[in-house]
């Protein structure tokens, strides 16, 4: 078979060669950006593994013999599923290659925001030695974490993070409560909101839930609560979260993914002293990044041998 590389920015991509070469097919590569691109540089390929580039209605319709779109990482957002689903093309995803990371990012963050380790490392290196600089903080046995998504990631997260506070709720209309972790509280969106002291998103990002953290939510949340984001960055509406700073309904807020990545230079956000930002880095470790591509790779490798990939998200045929 013949595969290709849409997009990614891996380097050489030696571990997908490795893979796809020992199973007899061929790979291509390509640095596409839009619908066009993937046009032109997917004639004749019958899988595509996929980072970023927009895999959409047009793309599946003028390539008929595409029968496979393999995504890099958890999210299909970048794929018209519908479209796929109704051309037969399987789409599939690698859900489980960065869990710790994400997890162990999203604590980080949420720790960093309590104590407020980068608003104390500017005063220190600005040459001030207060502790009263830093603002007011407060003890988290006192405070409610909410969990927004309680999928593999989410229920990392809640697993180290809530034993540090008074009370935990959570939030995910899919998962059955058969299957609800114990000493987390169920709770609709906004109970959550109004309710939680400090909130960690752990959505994939859908028609319904782009922009979901908007101006309506944050006016739930208490006075100087604090938002972590580290699953996608269509989440959340930037300029309430700015609002939500300004007025001290949100104390902090710490931001892994952005809708625009990366941002405008002269984005209020980037200078903003309360928000914390880190560059999509939430998945990546040296161990992660090649079990990713590995598992991207195998996607096609299975379903070739087998008809079915180890992790479809659409079913094709």
């Amino acid at each position: 078979m013949r595969v290709l590389v849409t997009d990614a920015e891996y380097g050489v991509l030696d571990i997908e060669a490795d893979v796809l070469a020992a199973a007899g097919h061929e790979l291509l590569t390509a640095r596409c950006r839009t619908a066009d691109d993937v046009i032109a540089a997917a004639q004749d390929v019958d899988a595509v593994i996929v980072q970023y580039a927009p895999i959409t209605a047009e793309v599946l319709e003028a390539l008929p013999r595409l029968r496979l779109v393999s995504r890099y990482g958890v999210g299909v957002d970048v794929v018209d599923t519908d479209a796929a689903r109704a051309r037969g093309v399987w789409v599939c995803n690698v859900p489980d290659y960065g869990t710790v990371e994400v997890a162990l990012h999203a604590v980080a963050m949420l720790l960093a925001l309590l104590r407020n380790l980068a608003g104390h490392d500017r005063e220190v290196h600005a040459g001030r030695w207060d502790y009263r600089l830093g603002g007011q903080l407060r003890r988290p046995g006192g405070l409610t974490l909410g969990v927004v998504g309680l999928g593999r990631i989410g229920r990392m997260t809640m697993e180290r993070a809530a034993p540090w506070f008074g009370a935990c709720v959570g939030y995910d209309p899919h998962l059955p409560d058969a299957a609800w972790p114990p000493g987390v509280e169920r709770a609709g969106l906004e109970e959550l909101f109004a309710r939680s002291s400090a909130v960690t998103l752990h959505l994939p990002l859908t028609p319904e839930s782009h922009g979901l953290v908007g101006a309506d939510l944050l006016a739930r949340v208490p006075p100087g609560s604090y938002l972590v984001n580290t699953a996608r960055g269509g989440l959340v509406d930037l300029d309430a979260v700015l609002a939500a700073l300004e007025d001290g309904r949100l104390a902090g807020v710490a931001l892994d993914v952005l809708p625009e990545e990366p941002p405008p230079a002269d984005h209020a956000l980037l200078g903003h002293p309360r928000a914390l930002l880190s560059p999509h880095v939430a998945w990546y470790s040296e161990e992660s990044e090649a079990e990713l591509r590995r598992k991207a790779a195998e996607n096609v490798v299975v379903w070739a041998r087998t008809g079915r990939p180890p992790h479809p998200v659409v079913e094709g045929r």
